[in-house]
C-alpha cells in the first residue's frame, strides 16, 4: 500500500524560494591595509551609496570590526519605501574578509561576503551577495522588475565612487 506524502507548509515555502547571487570584482591601487581600513568601517557605506537612496547609520562610534557586531541603518532603497535594516558581522579575518548578514530588513535572507586579495599594485575586492526575497512568487516578479536592476545600480555606483576616490590601477605607482 502506498501513502501519499503531503508537503508541509515549510517544505512548500522552501521549494518556492529562489536564491539569487550577485558577484562583483574590483581592483584598486591601494595597500591591503588601506582597503581594510576603508571597507571595515561601516560609516563608509554612506559615501558609496547612491544619493537617490537615503541612507543613515544609527549610532556613531564603531571601534573596529568584529564578529558579533550589530549595525543598524535607515535606508530608502526605493522612493517612499523607508526600511530599517539590521545586519550582523558574522565572520571576520582581519585584512582578508568579513561577512555581513541581515537580521531584520527587506530581504528574507541576505549574506554578503567581502573578500580582499593582494595583487601586484593593489588589492582585488570581491563582493558576493546571496539573497532571497520575501513573498515567494511576488518576490520573484519584484526581482525581475526592480530589485535586480536596483542592486546592480548600487554596486555600479560603488565601483564608480571607489575609482574616483582611489584611482585606477595604472594611475598610481606600484608598491
Amino acid at each position: 500500500m502506498y501513502k501519499l506524502h503531503h508537503k508541509s507548509e515549510s517544505e512548500k515555502e522552501y521549494i518556492q524560494m529562489k536564491m539569487y547571487t550577485l558577484t562583483r570584482h574590483q581592483t584598486l591601487p591601494v595597500t591591503p591595509e588601506e582597503a581594510w581600513a576603508f571597507f571595515s568601517n561601516p560609516q563608509k557605506l554612506e559615501e558609496i551609496t547612491p544619493g537617490d537612496m537615503p541612507f543613515k547609520m544609527i549610532g556613531e562610534d564603531f571601534p573596529g570590526m568584529y564578529a558579533g557586531m550589530i549595525i543598524q541603518y535607515n535606508i530608502e532603497p526605493f522612493p517612499k519605501f523607508p526600511v530599517k535594516w539590521i545586519t550582523e558581522i558574522t565572520h571576520v579575518e582581519e585584512g582578508k574578509y568579513f561577512v555581513d548578514e541581515q537580521r531584520f530588513g527587506p530581504f528574507k535572507f541576505w549574506h554578503h561576503q567581502h573578500h580582499f586579495r593582494e595583487i601586484e599594485g593593489g588589492v582585488e575586492i570581491i563582493d558576493t551577495v546571496n539573497y532571497i526575497l520575501p513573498f515567494q512568487i511576488i518576490g520573484r516578479a519584484a526581482h525581475k522588475l526592480v530589485v535586480e536592476k536596483r542592486l546592480e545600480e548600487i554596486f555600479d555606483f560603488r565601483q564608480k565612487t571607489l575609482l574616483e576616490a582611489f584611482g585606477e590601477m595604472e594611475e598610481r605607482l606600484h608598491f
